[in-house]
């Protein structure tokens, strides 16, 4: 494979007015760091930083159109500093102190390491003048002026406070991700904005940030907003394209790794994307042993994984110094892309591959599967290197295959299932949902199937033309929850389960809790042995759980077990905070003890839209689309043929995976949804 060279390169901009408008190719990276005061050299230090900024040059410029303008959309190419720096400009300004700043992020890691980073440049502590809020964990206080948030918290606060009061300033991070929370504020808040000028209430300034965006879409959107743009590219990178197309972008990953390897001096850092945990162990290990038998005299290579389900503190490796004449070599999933800051990194190796849900709304299928990036991600792709020095980003695919990619991201609320969106904003009581202000409109079918879906879980009814929440929806909507996962819980009084079904969903409401290097896959294989459910994942993680409980958390039993020690921490947090919730509600407390039978009886209750039954040619087919589909490698059940499954997701590689599964006994779902049954189980009773 080779490189017939540069591309489009993203060059150095002139040192013209930073203010003037340009089309930026890349986005801003975040570092997470720790908010402790510190001594005065390194407070002077962080100034200087501060001040270095490309964003410092049109301080005052911007800061006087921001008081101006009651909307503004503003592009800030890679390194300008706005994310971390205009909430400060704001509150230095007085803009908006007359309540909190608001600053949105899809993902939490994001939120928690940028108010970190704030609060270290604040030199204050966080949780005090900036804190951050992302689902199950709350750091502000009273005095907490400028405030980190996931969109789906400032989504969850706007259930209670449509008009979000308690908010002078919004600012909406990230907008070109297009997430499905994201595009739901951005009516919400438009909402709120015209609602208070029109009530007098205390005026909300909104801010829609980006790298990368279709401007004209949000201008328009936002009343045709002004859009200014921000200079901050400080690193020359140049883009390399292949000249023939790659079949198998894993292996020409790997050859470009080592092209780098040999050639570039040992100091130059390379970061490839990949789209899962299972390519990047599988690389990594690859990636080891081919570096084991290079010739001597050839640089040594440290390899590291980045992905969500990795235990935190392998996540911190990445960010470490390297070894002297080591090149690291980070292998990552898409959460490189926007949420964090590797230093360092050179060389960006792009496969052009991502994994995203899919939903069609015609079988009700949601499918996580590997898809094509836009032109957008494979500009933020690019951004990472030239951080520190210029860049080089070589791109495992045609230059005519890249002018073929869309180019923006195709929103997520035109391809997930909207059941979730659904049932919020019924909560945040929209009077009709089908006429609801969205930027990008979702179908007519993917909305008509939400609201079967909810229907069919009980949470909506249809009354003089309108759709409602039924009491159970009004409380399904309380839970930070899908509404399959809110639904299990308020049933789970009835199986006598609550306690079993609080950890089950709080296990499944954070990243993976188990940690399985393909490196070591006969040693996991051996200690898991004690935990195995032949009932399924769902039984298993609860065997985890206990026996964590057991040894009171203890780290060292999770490194030998295999245990994301830090998750599961989490996972007992999430289930405390969801226990409160059920006692408010007077959800009655108590526990199946061993009897798992109640506990896969109330999952099927709850989670029948997700069921798969086995066919006579060993196979297995959805109960409501009939799709085909296979059991997960990564399941208890790999080896087993139950007659009847539930999933939790579907993932499509190679054929369509059923991951995170549980047996059930086909009355049981017959008894949960007689109506929807009665035609598609062969062995139901009529």
């Amino acid at each position: 494979m080779s490189f017939p060279g540069p591309g489009r390169a993203a060059s150095n901009r002139g040192r013209g007015d930073p203010m003037e408008p340009r089309p930026p190719p890349a986005k801003k990276f975040k570092t997470s760091l720790s908010g402790q005061r510190r001594d005065h050299a390194f407070i002077q230090e962080r100034e200087q930083q501060r001040r270095g900024l490309p964003i410092y040059r049109v301080r005052g410029k911007l800061i006087g159109q921001l008081r101006q303008l009651d909307t503004a959309i503003i592009i800030g190419e890679t390194g300008s500093g706005k994310t971390t720096q205009i909430p400060q400009y704001l509150y230095e300004a007085s803009i908006g102190r007359q309540g909190v700043i608001a600053i949105t992020q899809p993902r939490r890691v994001a939120a928690i390491s940028l108010a970190a980073r704030v609060s270290e440049e604040k030199n204050t502590e966080l949780g005090t003048l900036i804190g951050y809020t992302v689902r199950f964990e709350d750091l502000t206080s009273a005095e907490s002026k400028i405030k980190f948030l996931t969109d789906g918290m400032l989504l969850r606060e706007a259930m209670g406070d449509p008009l979000l009061r308690r908010y002078s300033v919004v600012i909406l991070d990230e907008a070109h991700e297009r997430t499905l929370h994201t595009d739901v504020l951005f009516g919400i808040v438009k909402a709120a904005q015209r609602k208070r000028k029109e009530f007098s209430k205390m005026p909300l300034k909104v801010i829609v940030m980006s790298a990368t965006m279709d401007v004209d879409l949000f201008s328009r959107y936002f009343n045709r907003a002004p859009v200014l743009y921000l200079e901050g590219r400080q690193h020359s990178i140049q883009i390399f394209y292949t000249k023939e197309p790659q079949n198998d972008y894993l292996h020409a990953s790997l050859v470009s790794v080592f092209q780098i390897h040999q050639e570039a001096p040992p100091s130059h850092n390379v970061l490839v994307f990949l789209t899962g945990q299972e390519e990047i162990e599988a690389m990594s290990r690859t990636c080891r042993e081919i570096a084991k038998h290079l010739p001597q005299g050839s640089p040594q290579m440290s390899v590291f994984p980045l992905y969500a389900s990795l235990p935190h503190l392998q996540q911190l490796r990445v960010f470490q110094l390297g070894q002297k004449d080591c090149r690291k070599v980070i292998l990552s999933t898409n959460i490189a892309e926007t949420s964090v800051t590797i230093p360092g990194i050179k060389y960006v190796v792009d496969t052009g591959m991502v994994k995203a849900k899919r939903y069609t709304p015609e079988s009700g299928l949601e499918v996580l599967a590997v898809q094509q990036v836009s032109k957008a991600q494979a500009w933020q792709r690019a951004g990472r290197a030239g951080r520190q020095q210029s860049g080089i980003c070589y791109r495992l695919y045609t230059e005519g295959e890249f002018e073929k990619f869309l180019n923006m991201t195709v929103p997520e609320i035109q391809r997930c299932n909207l059941a979730s969106v659904m049932l919020q904003l019924l909560a945040l009581r929209i009077p009709n949902i089908l006429t609801f202000d969205f930027i990008s409109k979702p179908s007519p079918d993917a909305v008509r199937a939400a609201i079967e879906h909810l229907e069919l879980l009980g949470a909506v009814e249809r009354k003089d033309n309108q759709i409602v929440l039924t009491p159970m929806g009004k409380k399904m909507a309380a839970f930070p929850l899908e509404p399959r996962f809110s639904k299990t819980l308020l049933l789970s009084p009835e199986f006598h389960c609550t306690e079993e079904i609080l950890t089950i969903i709080s296990l499944f409401s954070v990243d993976s809790v188990l940690y399985n290097p393909l490196a070591k896959r006969d040693e996991v294989h051996s200690v898991r042995k004690k935990f195995i459910s032949s009932e399924g994942d769902h039984m298993t993680l609860l065997n985890v759980y206990h026996a964590f409980k057991n040894v009171g958390g203890h780290k060292e039993w999770c490194r030998e077990n295999f245990v994301n020690s830090r998750n599961m921490t989490m996972v007992a947090e999430v289930r405390r905070q969801l226990r409160d919730i059920c006692a408010k509600f007077g959800v009655q407390l108590e526990s199946s003890r061993s009897d798992t039978g109640n506990i896969r009886r109330c999952l099927a209750h709850a989670l029948f839209l997700n069921a798969a039954e086995l066919q006579p040619d060993g196979t297995y087919a959805t109960l409501d689309s009939r799709q085909p589909v296979a059991i997960h490698p990564s399941s208890v059940l790999f080896h087993c043929k139950p007659s009847y499954v539930l999933y939790n997701e579907l993932l499509h590689t190679s054929k369509c995976y059923m991951r995170d599964l549980c047996v059930v006994d086909a009355d049981w779902l017959y008894e949960a949804a007689p109506g929807y049954f009665g035609r598609k189980l062969k062995g139901a009773k009529s």
